[in-house]
């Protein structure tokens, strides 16, 4: 008997991972919104660093598309690698999954929406993984792939939020000692990157 259970989605930074997916130099001019992005991958980097967070980073076929841009801090991520595979779960991601004691949620970013990202969230959900995209900070080169993307993740039990929910989520209190320093990455709002365009 197969029921869909409303996945609740609450987060604490001691079960959470954040996966960035491939925001790479050569992907600059062909992905929409594309700095705020960046910008707001930014955002999330230093959240998980302000809350002990570890950071999975991944390079689609940097020989050819680049590394990641440089705007972009990896001081102290968990791993940095280069893929050939779409989705991010390779070998060594999940050998770092099995490392941290009770990760429960994977908090993903990047690019592109309809296809890394896409089969990551997939992936992961299918090992048992809550998965969270965050709209804010994912593109692809097409609004129509990116948004039938989130659409079709949301479907699937993922979900989709943004990265000012999600910082405040894992801060929970406004007595976190870390509140203050999470309050200063938000100050601005979030760029909407055509999110609440007409589609």
């Amino acid at each position: 008997l197969f029921f869909q259970i409303t996945t609740l989605g609450n987060l604490t930074p001691s079960s959470t991972v954040f996966f960035c997916c491939d925001m790479q130099e050569r992907f600059r001019p062909a992905i929409k919104y594309f700095g705020d992005i960046i910008s707001v991958g930014q955002r999330l980097l230093q959240g998980a660093r302000l809350l002990g967070i570890p950071v999975i980073v991944t390079e689609q076929y940097p020989k050819g598309l680049g590394s990641t841009v440089q705007e972009i801090d990896l001081t102290g991520t968990k791993l940095v690698l280069p893929k050939t595979k779409f989705s991010m779960v390779l070998p060594e991601v999940e050998a770092a999954l099995a490392e941290i004691p009770g990760v429960r949620s994977v908090v993903l970013f990047g690019v592109e929406t309809h296809v890394c990202i896409q089969q990551t969230a997939l992936e992961l959900i299918g090992r048992g993984l809550e998965v969270h995209i965050v709209a804010d900070a994912t593109s692809s080169r097409s609004m129509m792939d990116r948004m039938f993307a989130l659409e079709r993740l949301a479907r699937t039990g993922i979900i989709v939020t943004t990265s000012e929910a999600i910082l405040l989520q894992l801060v929970a209190d406004k007595e976190h000692p870390k509140f203050k320093e999470i309050q200063n990455l938000i100050k601005a709002s979030a760029p909407e990157s055509g999110l609440l365009s007409k589609v």
